[in-house]
């Protein structure tokens, strides 16, 4: 894996010591141009005969072990761009990019970070502001101590064990088929999947086609990153952009006021949909005037959308995309080097900000970001008709963003299989791509049964965090816990036991039944062990849901929300706000502790609890209470 690293002083170490004007030495000899104003659709046109020239060219260098690693990753007759990553060898640039950035960091980390750049480019020779991106992000890091980075094009560095070292990738401006192994592959979408942070610059949004030509190769990258596609105008095309989410976290740099600016902006095509990301900047179309320049590409889009940067969330990963940095000066400009800074912090997991997509944001919905309130369907009784598949579609017509899953479901009529870890990995894909084709995100998953060994247990976990879940909700002998809390440490996940009353025998409750006992259980424990919590329970066994509240407080992890006509044994539910559940009350008491549960679940089935038209009225009475609450 190569590295480079900046000293204090600003010069770069390079443990390769590759000359300077590498790149540029190979594009006079192939007789290449510098990409601005050329058709970045059609991509530099290398010839297989030119690519083998330039190949041997480097491997009778000291970089021969790195080119013909990043070689024989790429698909056949692909030609990878230097393995060494370029050098901002302008000593003036270098110093602007300096005096530009932030002194200190939007927050504090919360821990060590490391993000990984990688810069490869495959059959195309790479931008100019590549080195300049590489010098900002790494000395950003090193100034505002919020992160240190490794630069590598190699691709091994996708390897299991050596991904799991970082908290975020930055796939910097990266042109062509990067990689075609299918295990790289897999474990760049299961980092991110399971909790991981994903960048990309201009560029990345061609990412693993086949160049020139950009021929779509992986389908789920372009999923995951949020768009596809290069087209555009003139490298220094001068447009209008508006803040269209101005409060966000990754936007407050820009101070509430849009602005104009000169670079290469790309009109991106699907997946791109704002039912998918979260739009912080795009072209002001009516600002902006008549087009400048001829296009490359189709510039056209027909719903006038034209979106520059956005984030997503990919299961727990958080995605960051900009098509801002196809020249070096966006690199020394204080804002957008602001802008990437919270872009970066965000990646990595230290910046909280929200990414429900654009087009499903409602009053209701901003009101329950800030509160941190999370509201998803839960399977009620029927799981053997009703599949996951199901659940997921049932979600999404009412109009819900999460979900909550449970081992004992049929994962659809097409994989008519448990859904737990004896799936397939392509069949976790298609649970993936469901999941996404429906905006809906899973949260918490559930277990009857407990694992019957460590090594069973040591599966659920990883299984756990590859499907997205944050929480996992069962019920293990209290003597376990200490094994499920260090595997909670190592997955970054949560455990809910069900703070229910169930009965293990005929003469014994649960472990777990009572809400003080639970409290008592979780008392030492690290904060990712706490509580299931399960309303129509407590009702019906007329514990008072405002004091098991306050007995779990940060401990209740999730929250199953029931009414029921009156409490006691023979209540049975009702629409939320109707019956004798003292619901707001409930609600009222979470939001004055400060509990952010990982999802409020609403348990429902076709032929269970409530009709479809009864969910519905739940659901719109909880963004009432919402609204009220947030004010």
């Amino acid at each position: 894996m190569h590295r480079a690293s900046v000293d204090n002083r600003g010069q770069v170490r390079n443990e390769f010591r590759a000359p300077l004007r590498l790149e540029a030495e190979i594009l006079r000899k192939l007789g290449c141009a510098a990409m601005d104003n050329r058709n970045f659709s059609q991509g530099m046109k290398v010839r297989r005969q030119s690519a083998q020239t330039v190949l041997l060219l480097l491997l009778a260098g000291p970089l021969a072990g790195c080119v013909a690693a990043a070689a024989a990753a790429s698909a056949p007759g692909e030609t990878p761009n230097p393995a060494s990553p370029p050098l901002v060898s302008d000593a003036a640039e270098r110093s602007r990019i300096e005096a530009a950035m932030p002194a200190k960091a939007i927050v504090a980390p919360r821990k060590p970070r490391k993000l990984l750049i990688f810069d490869l480019n495959v059959n195309y020779g790479g931008h100019r502001s590549i080195a300049h991106a590489n010098y900002a992000f790494t000395r950003m890091g090193e100034r505002t101590a919020a992160f240190t980075t490794v630069i590598s094009r190699d691709p091994s560095v996708f390897r299991a064990e050596s991904l799991k070292q970082f908290d975020a990738v930055f796939l910097n401006n990266t042109v062509g088929n990067l990689f075609t192994d299918p295990e790289l592959r897999q474990n760049l979408v299961e980092f991110v999947y399971g909790g991981g942070g994903l960048l990309g610059v201009h560029g990345t949004s061609v990412a693993f086609t086949q160049w020139p030509g950009a021929i779509e190769d992986w389908p789920e990258f372009g999923l995951m990153l949020g768009a596809r596609g290069a087209n555009h105008r003139d490298s220094d095309e001068h447009v209008f952009i508006k803040l269209d989410d101005p409060g966000h976290p990754l936007n407050r740099v820009f101070g509430g006021q849009g602005f104009d600016y000169r670079d290469e902006f790309f009109r991106v095509h699907d997946p791109y949909s704002r039912n998918r990301v979260r739009v912080l900047l795009s072209i002001d179309t009516v600002k902006t005037g008549p087009p400048q320049g001829p296009p490359r590409g189709d510039c056209i889009r027909p719903d006038n959308d034209y979106a520059l940067a956005w984030v997503r969330g990919y299961g727990r990963g958080r995605v960051f995309y900009c098509t801002i940095a196809h020249n070096p000066y966006v690199f020394w400009d204080p804002k957008m080097l602001e802008f990437y800074l919270g872009a970066i912090q965000f990646a990595l997991g230290d910046l909280p900000a929200p990414t429900t997509p654009s087009a499903r944001l409602t009053a209701a919905v901003r009101a329950q970001e800030k509160l941190g309130w999370r509201l998803g369907l839960e399977p009620g009784g029927s799981w053997k008709e009703e599949t996951l598949f199901d659940a997921i579609d049932q979600a999404a017509e009412l109009g819900c963003l999460y979900v909550g899953a449970w081992s004992s479901q049929t994962v659809s009529k097409e994989i008519p299989k448990s859904f737990d870890v004896g799936l397939t990995a392509d069949e976790m894909r298609q649970v993936r791509l469901k999941l996404d084709s429906a905006g809906v995100r899973l949260l918490t998953y559930g277990f009857g049964r407990p694992p019957a060994d460590d090594a069973a247990w040591g599966r659920l976990f990883p299984f756990a965090k590859k499907m997205g879940v944050e929480t996992l909700i069962g019920e293990p002998p209290p003597a376990g816990l200490d094994g499920i809390e260090k595997l909670c440490e190592e997955n970054e996940l949560s455990f809910a036991v069900p703070c229910e009353v169930r009965w293990r025998s005929k003469k014994e409750k649960s472990y777990y039944w009572h809400p003080g006992e639970v409290a008592e259980l979780c008392r030492g424990r690290s904060p990712r062990i706490g509580a299931f919590g399960d309303l129509d329970e407590w009702l019906r066994y007329e514990i008072d849901p405002i004091k098991a509240v306050r007995a779990l407080k940060g401990r209740l992890l999730a929250v199953q929300l029931h009414d029921t006509n009156k409490r006691g044994a023979g209540g049975h539910d009702v629409v939320w706000g109707t019956g004798a559940g003292q619901l707001q009350r409930v609600l009222q008491e979470i939001r004055r502790l400060g509990i952010k549960p990982t999802m409020f679940s609403l348990e429902y089935s076709a032929g269970g609890f409530f009709a479809k038209s009864e969910a519905a009225e739940c659901l719109a009475w909880f963004d009432g209470v919402s609204l009220k609450q947030a004010k």
